[in-house]
């Protein structure tokens, strides 16, 4: 018989134990995917890069390219995920797949292997935080946060609405962020603190941030903390470029020190 004949029944093809372990190596990963509290990919730098496309392809258009999010679809910002208490990569992973109920977050249904790889991205792009010691006094640190900021912050359940709740800030930003966020306010203005101007016949000059708008109204927060809404068709005129409500502190009015104790204060609020 020509060996070009020869059947392989009952016999196992040269081929077929190459096929095997590669189908059960396959199975492996994704059973280990499953069965991981964290990334079984964490270790891959070509992880964070593919769920980098994939995030753009299919996450995009809620959260923005960059992660930070979209706020007139009130998206958040995936950036700033990691500073929530008690979040871990399982967490995330659980997120992107069965959704978050009563939210506009659906569940997707990729595979486990992509999702892996959209959680390592979004580590990727995490904010780090302060990483140097803090070196002032907290105690004073809590004293100038009254007298100066309080107003318009709060660090945990009291003070200000008009500025972002500076609570687990040092988490987010780092030293030389938030230094340079108190000496010049206007250079990085976060989403949801965009000031603006507003006039109608009745109340001129009406000046807070934006905290809502449609193509018919705009809801703002005004500088005494109200809120209030208006119709687009009553605006006499809406100034937008414009400054920080927040005043620069410069250093004759806060010292290099004291800035150090309030950011000492912060860090202590975590």
């Amino acid at each position: 018989m020509s060996t070009k004949s020869i059947s392989y029944q009952g016999r196992i093809s040269p081929l077929q134990p190459a096929l095997f372990f590669a189908a059960f190596a396959v199975f492996l990963i994704a059973s280990t995917a499953l069965a991981q509290q964290t990334n079984p990919l964490a270790s891959d730098p070509r992880a964070a890069r593919a769920g980098g496309v994939i995030f753009r392809g299919q996450c995009a258009t809620c959260h923005g390219a960059d992660a930070k999010g979209i706020s007139s679809i009130e998206a958040p910002d995936l950036t700033l995920m990691w500073t929530q208490p008690g979040m871990t990569e399982n967490r995330v992973f659980t997120r992107i797949q069965a959704g978050i109920p009563g939210s506009i977050m659906p569940p997707h249904d990729f595979p486990d292997t992509e999702i892996w790889m959209l959680v390592s991205y979004l580590r990727s792009v995490a904010v780090t935080g302060s990483t140097r010691e803090f070196t002032g006094d907290s105690e004073n640190g809590g004293r100038l946060f009254t007298a100066h900021c309080i107003e318009c912050h709060r660090a945990g359940i009291s003070g200000g609405s008009l500025g972002p709740n500076l609570e687990r800030i040092t988490q987010r930003r780092s030293q030389a962020a938030l230094r340079s966020s108190v000496r010049e306010p206007s250079s990085s203005i976060g989403r949801g603190y965009k000031p603006i101007i507003l006039s109608t016949s009745s109340t001129p000059g009406v000046s807070g941030i934006i905290k809502g708008e449609d193509a018919f109204s705009i809801q703002i927060l005004d500088s005494s903390q109200r809120l209030r809404g208006f119709a687009k068709s009553e605006l006499l005129s809406s100034d937008r470029d414009i400054d920080s409500l927040m005043p620069a502190f410069l250093e004759g009015q806060l010292g290099d020190s004291q800035l150090d104790d309030i950011l000492s204060y912060l860090h202590q609020q975590r």
